[in-house]
């Protein structure tokens, strides 16, 4: 096939922007990028009782926070119903398809009796070749493509190899329903056709639907895309993906602190490889992508690697970028996850200069917000279990002089404090960590924190002096 690559993504709008859906879209976003081409979007609405507004939202939510740009305004399939059934009105008027007037009960029968012989279920072409004088008067129809009866279709897939399906097997398919709306497999072909589509990269589920439309495209005398079907994601035990797996949406991810970049290269990696690499750039990745780099077996899911890929993006991203993202999840955050009180620029400039010790220890957001919330509390803080521990009554006399010692100095940073607590030490023929721990839990109201003399340079003398004295014996 000649011409620019264009691709697409084809959810339908019945739920949120699911993990497996993201991955497609990031492929075919890739193959797009990588080839100088287009990447769309088809909204397929054309189950009306399952589609709404707010699944077609979380749709496009999802891809902006996955920074996955498409090409024009997105298409909705739904609206271009008449298209498909003129389609189906052509096939029908080149004897490519026909009126099928089989009833329900007939149809039970057809499953019934393919039970029985140990037959898949399928139509059995009653009213292929029957004269159309033999049609009841009235009665509803469908319209049925005529599928080839003997022969192969041949699928060259550019992940599975060779793919063969003996034509008697596919029976003829419904394309238009006897309500007059189009099926899945011929508004497919069509809204590929029309919208120029030339490489279709998807799950392998949709691989025996590749078929059927293969034999659309062949009737209607059309281009047929280059495919390539991708095995689908299955859990860390090597089962089908479910919720426990992370089956949940693109926004759960977003909630639960990860970062897009880092969502992005987690994803590639799930059934595409370039070499042993693991951690590459967008860049990088559109400039690696390729179909012949993806593989034939199921891809497996595993949430520690993926926490532990998100870490490495966090400690690697500009303090500013971080700040920005951490501004954006808030709103979305659960009540008991929410900083302590709204928080203002100000705030916002001391999460920013907390940030180089704060993201050597996070994971996520989550956790880098939980880890800044002595940043924000009220005095006097609130300690937890293990920092009451380690303020015992010898603990509190040496906040009452290190206290002393801080408020002496003329100048603060890190590493004026540091020099003021270790002397003090020295001093008292102490270890650094006996001052150092109940600094800590004075300080941030925890046992853990990013470092502490990190911890009284962006706090501030003011507050550094107060929560200290709070806790001081």
């Amino acid at each position: 096939m000649s011409g620019k690559v264009v691709t697409r993504f084809a959810p339908s709008p019945t739920g949120f922007l699911h993990i497996g859906g993201a991955r497609t879209a990031l492929f075919n976003w890739l193959y797009a990028k990588a080839n100088g081409g287009r990447f769309l979007l088809r909204i397929e609405d054309t189950d009306r009782e399952r589609s709404t507004d707010e699944a077609i939202e979380a749709i496009l939510d999802g891809m902006s926070w996955l920074e996955l740009d498409f090409d024009g305004d997105p298409i909705f399939q739904f609206a271009r119903a008449e298209r498909h059934a003129a389609i189906a009105q052509q096939l029908l008027d080149e004897g490519k398809a026909y009126r099928c007037y089989a009833t329900q009960e007939e149809l039970t029968e057809m499953r019934e009796k393919a039970r029985a012989e140990g037959r898949a279920p399928g139509y059995d072409g009653r009213w292929r070749d029957r004269d159309p004088s033999e049609a009841p008067e009235g009665a509803p129809f469908v319209i049925r493509f005529k599928s080839p009866m003997v022969g192969e279709t041949i699928i060259d897939d550019q992940v599975q190899g060779r793919v063969t399906f003996r034509n008697e097997n596919l029976d003829d398919l419904i394309i238009l329903r006897s309500n007059g709306t189009p099926t899945y497999n011929l508004s497919v072909v069509v809204d590929d056709h029309d919208m120029g589509v030339t490489h279709i990269i998807r799950g392998d589920d949709h691989l025996t639907n590749a078929a059927r439309q293969s034999q659309i495209y062949e009737a209607l005398g059309w281009d047929r895309p280059v495919f390539g079907h991708v095995p689908l994601i299955h859990g860390p035990d090597g089962a089908k993906m479910s919720k426990r797996h992370g089956a949940l949406g693109v926004d759960a991810y977003r909630d639960m602190g990860y970062l897009p970049t880092a969502m992005r290269n987690y994803l590639a990696r799930l059934g595409w490889s370039h070499g042993d690499d693991e951690i590459f750039s967008t860049e990088q990745m559109i400039e690696w992508f390729g179909l012949d780099a993806l593989g034939k077996s199921p891809a497996r899911f595993d949430f520690n690697k993926l926490e532990n890929l998100n870490g490495h993006y966090i400690r690697h991203s500009d303090d500013k970028v971080l700040v920005a993202a951490l501004k954006a999840l808030t709103p979305h955050l659960p009540e008991n996850m929410q900083p302590p009180r709204e928080l203002g620029e100000a705030d916002w400039d001391m999460f920013a200069q907390a940030m180089p010790g704060l993201k050597e220890r996070a994971k996520t957001l989550l956790e880098l917000i939980d880890s800044a919330r002595f940043l924000f509390v009220e005095r006097p803080l609130d300690t937890d279990a293990k920092a009451a521990k380690i303020l015992k009554p010898e603990a509190r006399t040496r906040l009452t002089a290190l206290h002393e010692k801080l408020a002496g100095l003329e100048s603060w940073n890190a590493e004026i404090t540091e020099q003021a607590v270790r002397n003090l030490a020295e001093e008292l023929g102490a270890k650094l960590g006996d001052l150092a721990q109940p600094l800590r839990a004075a300080l941030t109201g925890r046992a853990v924190s990013p470092p502490i003399f990190d911890v009284l340079a962006v706090l501030g003398r003011e507050e550094s002096l107060a929560r200290i004295k709070d806790q001081a014996g």
